[in-house]
């Protein structure tokens, strides 16, 4: 599957259950990021788009994907085990359209979580490495690190790509989750943003020219990991 524009597909998680997925090809891909949305935001948020279009210039295909409640409009979250099941089918899909390029999966927030925890549960076929767009380490004003327990069975790459003002990622709790995990884990710090990579004006920066930064590292990070 290509074309330039995102393409529309249907992911089968189960017997009972279907989503929506947007498929976009890179020119060329050599790599491809299976991108799950905020808890909530879905795929179609403006967000997930500009990153999907920016992946594709800089020769990186992606599948942004629904969770089942999101597809429903709904408000609450999926119980975990559904989530896991919508992103392993995500992946197998997304493998399928392009089974050469080297496969990363991840995503913003609430979905970089949800895809952790799947690949902590069980290795997440063909995917060589776990993106977090902001990963939720805990509630605003609620510091904790209880939400990175699952990370230390996590034996695969990880990027984590964080705003420095995120309140749901505090230096102070996120900094020893890094160093616990190693060399397994990277950390790009985005200097002023938000948990949505929202940067203020007085910075003297765009939201848009921030996140060409920070994509520019995640597209290096991605070509480094092994074929």
């Amino acid at each position: 599957m290509d074309g330039a524009h995102p393409q529309p597909v249907t992911l089968t998680v189960d017997g009972a259950t279907r989503v929506s997925g947007l498929w976009l090809s890179a020119p060329g891909a050599r790599s491809l990021f299976v991108m799950a949305h905020g808890a909530g935001a879905g795929m179609e948020h403006p967000f997930m788009s500009a990153v999907a279009a920016e992946l594709a210039a800089l020769g990186i295909s992606s599948l942004r994907y629904q969770f089942p409640y999101m597809e429903k409009r709904g408000k609450r979250p999926d119980p975990p085990a559904l989530c896991h099941a919508t992103v392993r089918a995500a992946v197998d899909a997304a493998h399928g359209f392009e089974p050469a390029a080297r496969l990363v999966a991840g995503g913003k927030s609430f979905g970089g979580r949800m895809t952790s925890q799947a690949q902590a549960a069980a290795p997440l076929p063909h995917v060589r490495g776990l993106v977090f767009l902001g990963f939720p380490l805990h509630p605003p004003k609620q510091p904790s690190d209880s939400r990175a327990e699952h990370l230390g069975q996590v034996d695969i790459p990880m990027l984590f790509v964080q705003g420095t003002r995120d309140e749901f990622a505090e230096s102070a709790q996120l900094a020893p989750v890094i160093a616990r995990l190693g060399a397994r884990a990277s950390l790009r710090l985005v200097e002023g943003a938000d948990h949505s990579f929202h940067v203020p004006a007085r910075s003297g920066r765009t939201d848009a020219q921030v996140r060409a930064e920070w994509l520019r590292t995640l597209a290096a990070w991605i070509d480094s990991l092994p074929a």
